[in-house]
């Protein structure tokens, strides 16, 4: 039972950080706050998910991941009840970020699988719990657009509680724990630091449109970020347990996997987005669908049928092609879909095949990320290192929202709130070039066998294990 404790368990949290993107509206009316307030029920998911990554991460590879797994997802729980009765946007706000705490969860994951599953079971098993993160959201938006148009929006929280709470009774009686494991210090110095510095990034990113691009605000927190992230990687390399063993970076396989993350999410997230946005255009547009959100959400619902196609199909490709020539296929793919929508998007049809086919390149790389990223790194850094992967996912997925939003505003007249259906055929372009670019950097930073095997023994960080 421990696989499938642990896909629910990453399905659960994956559809939560989901939850509310397409209820802004509904939350915003009934709040009585701007839809641009009410845009925080999501960034601020993606904030908290970005700094506990990396911090549970350090503390799962120790003796105590258990714990970390249920003490997370205990918070989940709170945050889920709290923003399901909460009088006020403040609370419901507070809600969502505990919420955003089970984002860390599916590197941990990972490293439980790494650690406890037979060997016949692990390559497959790592692969489906890395295509959760597309599947789940393929199916939450359906889930979130059923209960935004047919309940209030608290029933989607007790939702959330509910699946919550069984998920951490299914985590207490099947994980076992990893008291073998020796304890190290946590470095709560680079965890602070680390925190600062994606709080300085994000913030201006998610809300750049309203205090404009090139405002003192914006300016200020970027560079800030940038001497943040200087001194957090000084930090990094000067002490003995670092949050982030960042000389594993330095392995191309590793930062192939972490450059890929962050530009496929950045076209995960903006595609989401833009595909959103535009099946709820009014039809008098000239180009949009005027669609209900239930509708929305059944067409994006193929991004949770091509994501576990690709789980299928990504172990027979890594045998043939090797997992680095596979993950490079995986952002051609997406990036082929992308390059498609931005020269065509009339029908309906259209746009349910285009996720279908991005669930399939998503779900191709995320496959393959972690299992190269353990195949290179020390058992005992597993949990940071593929935290850290999920970190530029959740960097990326931010970024890429919030760039979309910002080009299609940028395409809107003065006085509309409708972009021209140029916006859109931009943002699809850039989203490709990403992709083609991510695809370019695993090319030439990956050497390639044409199988995949994961170390018997742990690997140091004096072994570069050739793939």
């Amino acid at each position: 039972m421990l696989l499938p404790v642990l896909v629910f368990t990453g399905f659960v949290v994956s559809v939560i950080g989901t939850l509310g993107a397409l209820m802004i509206p509904t939350i915003a009316n009934a709040q009585h706050v701007s839809l641009e307030t009410a845009q925080w029920l999501l960034t601020v998911t993606l904030l908290v998910g970005a700094v506990a990554t990396p911090f549970t991460g350090r503390l799962a590879d120790g003796p105590f991941r258990r714990y970390v797994i249920l003490v997370t997802l205990a918070l989940v729980l709170a945050g889920s009840v709290l923003a399901a009765i909460a009088p006020n946007f403040p609370l419901l706000l507070t809600g969502r970020a505990f919420q955003g705490l089970g984002q860390s969860l599916i590197p941990l994951a990972i490293a439980v699988a790494r650690d406890k599953l037979p060997a016949h079971k692990l390559k497959s098993g790592i692969a489906i719990l890395s295509i959760t993160t597309a599947a789940s959201a393929g199916l939450g938006y359906p889930i979130t657009g059923f209960i935004a148009q047919h309940f209030n929006y608290q029933a989607g929280f007790w939702f959330a509680a509910i699946v919550t709470a069984i998920a951490l009774l299914l985590v207490y009686l099947v994980v076992p724990s990893n008291r073998s494991v020796t304890a190290k210090p946590v470095d709560f110095a680079g965890a602070i630091l680390l925190s600062l510095a994606l709080v300085s990034l994000l913030l201006p990113i998610s809300q750049g449109r309203s205090w404009g691009w090139g405002s003192d605000r914006v300016v200020g927190l970027l560079l800030l970020s940038l001497i943040l992230t200087l001194v957090w990687i000084w930090q990094e390399l000067r002490t003995p347990y670092p949050l982030v063993e960042l000389r594993l970076i330095t392995r191309r396989t590793v930062l192939a996997a972490d450059i890929a993350a962050l530009l496929i999410g950045v076209a995960l997230y903006g595609m989401s987005s833009l595909v959103n946005r535009l099946m709820q255009t009014p039809a008098e547009a000239g180009y949009g669908f005027d669609s209900s959100l239930v509708m929305v959400g059944l067409t994006l619902m193929p991004l949770a049928f091509g994501s576990v196609l690709a789980s299928k199909i990504s172990m027979p490709l890594t045998n043939r092609i090797g997992p680095g020539r596979v993950l490079t296929t995986g952002a051609v793919v997406v990036g082929l879909d992308m390059l498609y929508l931005s020269l065509t998007r009339t029908y309906r049809w259209e746009l349910m095949i285009a996720t279908f086919v991005l669930g399939i390149g998503v779900g191709l790389t995320f496959a393959m990320m972690p299992a190269l990223i353990i195949r290179s790194v020390p058992a005992n850094e597993t949990g940071s290192a593929t935290g850290l992967n999920q970190v530029q996912r959740l960097v990326g997925g931010s970024m890429g929202s919030a760039a979309s939003i910002a080009i299609l505003s940028a395409h809107t007249l003065p006085g509309s709130a409708i972009p021209a259906s140029s916006g859109y055929t931009v943002a699809f372009a850039a989203g490709s070039l990403l992709c083609f670019l991510a695809a370019a950097i695993c090319f030439v930073l990956i050497r390639e066998t044409k199988a995949i095997a994961l170390p018997e023994q742990p690997a140091t960080l004096d072994t570069d294990l050739e793939l």
